[in-house]
């Protein structure tokens, strides 16, 4: 399981975009956001440029990710 941070979440609405937004992404699974943690966790592999671009283009500041 990884973990990235994203910034800038305020709802429900938010948390659906974000989640969206890397379900979309190649190569990853079980996509799950937490809005109080303000972080999403996933199972896969991708880049971290293709994780971080997916987040960026919806509006969001991608964070660490572990």
């Amino acid at each position: 399981m990884t973990t990235m941070k994203v910034e800038g979440m305020h709802c429900p609405k938010c948390v659906a975009s974000v989640t969206k937004a890397l379900s979309e992404v190649p190569g990853l699974s079980n996509v799950s956001v937490n809005l109080e943690k303000g972080e999403a966790t996933f199972d896969g592999d991708a880049p971290h440029d293709a994780l971080k671009a997916a987040v960026d283009r919806i509006g969001f500041i991608p964070g660490a990710i572990e």
